[in-house]
């Protein structure tokens, strides 16, 4: 005979330590947006790459040759046309690689660390950390980081969860890895240290967002009524728009791209053009997540929020 003890409360009737622990469990703390950049630039800029390919197929066990297909074109055109890119105007970058990508691509993670780019954890197979035990998350955090070490020669220092989808045990697991940043969360637009429990775990948040990823705007279901809704000219408008207030406030602008989206000729020269205007300002600093970090860590102004 059950008891009223045994059925799930809903959330309306939650006390409030329970919410509250729920809430407090990961949460922002200290911003740590520097008063000055280095060489006293007035802004940092970010950019990012997830190098999904396949493992947006393969991460739900599809087998479809089209979808594959298409990830494969992140490979074979995108990521040439992004690197020739930010070769052009010397522009560093960070790209997020799922170890499956790596084992796939490796003389495509080699020619990233090659040319000056970051390569950071981007999960095994762009699993979905939320539905996962905390055993099987920790090793495909740990495998993902021995497979990009050893293919790109240099270990990770910084992770972004696959679709910034982070379970609550993904904190404590970064902070064991001893990785000094995660960039999958959203409380801010600057840098912050993250909090677990309400204690400091030395781990620096480079915050994202949806306004700032060109997936949004751009992704396609043939077999549901998602379609692109959105132009590029109005895309560039959107990231320009983040840019110049990010610019005029003295902070940090940070942009996520994929390559078989951004990739394409139509949508390329959304990222040039964004570049040019970037570098048409005084006082603007191009770095990778991780060298964002290492100086906020130094040079943070270390304010609560």
């Amino acid at each position: 005979m059950s008891t009223s003890a045994d059925i799930p409360m809903e959330p309306w009737q939650w006390p409030e330590e329970r919410w509250r622990e729920i809430v407090n469990r990961v949460r922002a703390g200290r911003s740590l947006r520097p008063r000055l950049w280095p060489q006293g630039a007035r802004c940092a800029v970010a950019l990012s790459f997830d190098s999904d390919h396949e493992t947006n197929e393969l991460r739900d066990g599809g087998e479809s040759p089209g979808k594959l297909s298409q990830g494969q074109y992140g490979n074979r055109q995108g990521v040439p046309r992004i690197l020739s890119l930010l070769a052009r105007h010397d522009v560093p970058a960070s790209f997020f690689v799922p170890a499956v990508t790596a084992l796939l691509y490796p003389d495509e993670q080699r020619r990233l660390t090659a040319e000056g780019h970051e390569v950071g954890i981007h999960g095994w197979i762009h699993e979905r950390n939320a539905v996962l035990p905390l055993e099987a998350e920790r090793d495909l955090m740990l495998r993902s980081a021995d497979v990009l070490e050893k293919i790109s020669g240099v270990r990770p220092v910084g992770m972004r969860t696959p679709s910034w989808d982070f379970s609550p045990n993904t904190l404590a697991l970064t902070q064991e890895m001893g990785l000094i940043y995660d960039s999958s969360l959203m409380a801010d637009v600057d840098c912050y240290e993250l909090m677990l429990n309400g204690e400091d775990t030395g781990v620096i948040e480079l915050p994202v967002e949806w306004i700032r990823d060109d997936a949004v705007y751009f992704n396609m279901n043939r077999f549901s009524g998602l379609r692109p809704h959105t132009a590029p000219t109005a895309v560039f408008d959107i990231f320009k728009r983040e840019f110049d207030a990010a610019y005029q406030e003295g902070g940090l602008f940070q942009l996520t791209m994929h390559p078989h989206i951004t990739g394409y000729r139509s949508r390329i020269w959304i990222l040039e053009e964004l570049i040019r205007h970037m570098r048409s300002l005084p006082g603007v600093w191009f770095a990778t997540h991780a060298d964002v970090v290492r100086y906020v860590k130094q040079h943070g102004h270390n304010n609560d929020r």
